[in-house]
């Protein structure tokens, strides 16, 4: 029997290939979303899994969600949302909704998961942060904030589930090609890469690659790392 893996945002652009890779991997992958519905379904589709929806910010939602998924043995927590600009112009109901979707999302999504990977005392969270989360972004507060709980987060849990064979780690992306980028320029765009030290800037199918690993028996001896995965921009 196939294992079942659940990617919240999996209809973005990290969690599409995120899900195409699992599925190739075997798992039977559930492609969480929130609006994109059609392109949900589609990937469902094409991969032979199928279309999650939530709000991943309203715990009976979540809650919905993981009792159509069934026993989940491999939790992604992928969907987020960001914001730019300068802390003085960030609104509170900017701030929360951000915190609800990024922070307050994977918490609710490991609630819901964790019970049945204890009773069956296997599965593996995986959790997708940021490097602005290990060191911090000008005018990305929020951002930051939500994705350095990720890790504290991912750390706490790891330590918590580890007497019941479940391992929890986070991977903190740099800079990667997705539709987060839309409103930067391309100039904005090769000023990024040539910061960078490998020169280039992130691919959604790197993350997919790690992402993959860590939920694998290749790692089964890694739990609550936070892998920078940046090209080098952020070491820390």
């Amino acid at each position: 029997m196939k294992k079942i893996a659940l990617v919240t945002g999996g209809s973005g652009g990290i969690g599409t290939a995120v899900c195409r890779s699992l599925a190739s991997a075997g798992y039977t992958v559930g492609v969480g979303y929130f609006r994109a519905k059609e392109k949900a379904e589609a990937l469902a589709a094409e991969i032979g899994g199928f279309p999650a929806y939530a709000d991943v910010s309203k715990p009976e939602e979540v809650e919905a969600m993981f009792a159509a998924a069934g026993e989940v043995d491999l939790l992604v927590n992928n969907a987020g949302i960001a914001h730019y600009g300068l802390i003085t112009d960030l609104s509170y109901a900017d701030w929360r909704e951000l915190m609800a979707v990024n922070l307050d999302g994977a918490f609710l999504c490991c609630r819901a998961a964790v019970p049945g990977m204890v009773r069956r005392k296997r599965g593996s969270i995986v959790i997708v942060s940021s490097m602005w989360g290990q060191v911090g972004a000008s005018c990305e507060a929020a951002y930051s904030a939500s994705k350095s709980g990720l890790c504290g987060l991912t750390k706490a849990l790891a330590k918590e589930l580890a007497p019941s064979g479940i391992r929890v780690n986070c991977v903190a992306p740099g800079v990667v090609r997705t539709p987060m980028l839309k409103d930067f320029s391309e100039e904005d765009l090769e000023n990024l890469r040539l910061e960078t030290p490998l020169e280039r800037l992130g691919e959604p199918e790197d993350v997919a690659e790690l992402v993959c690993y860590l939920a694998s028996d290749r790692a089964k001896f890694m739990t609550g790392q936070v892998i920078g995965l940046n090209g080098g921009f952020v070491i820390t």
